[in-house]
């Protein structure tokens, strides 16, 4: 059975170029250049993590926020794999 992982992501739509950055408290913040227009953002945004985590875009579920800059997200990954593809190395912390 896979694990799903729940992640608080904070979207900005309409940004100039698209990026995904951990914040201090866990967040990921994923700036898309697609509109908060008719789904649009959403959608980039399932792109973007779906292309950064190696996953295909059905396995990026948006659970809660489907209208909100704050969304929460399942991925089938546990939190220590996110941050390795992320490219965050923890030092024995």
């Amino acid at each position: 059975m896979i694990k799903l992982v729940r992640i608080l992501v904070k979207v900005k739509p309409g940004a100039k170029s698209e990026s995904i950055e951990l914040m201090a408290d866990g967040t990921l913040k994923v700036s898309v250049t697609a509109p908060a227009v008719e789904g649009k953002a959403n959608e980039a945004v399932r792109e973007l993590l779906a292309e950064k985590f190696s996953l295909s875009k059905s396995d990026v579920r948006i659970v809660n926020g489907r209208t909100s800059r704050f969304k929460q997200i399942d991925l089938p990954l546990d939190t220590e794999e996110i941050r390795r593809r992320l490219g965050i190395h923890q030092d024995g912390v």
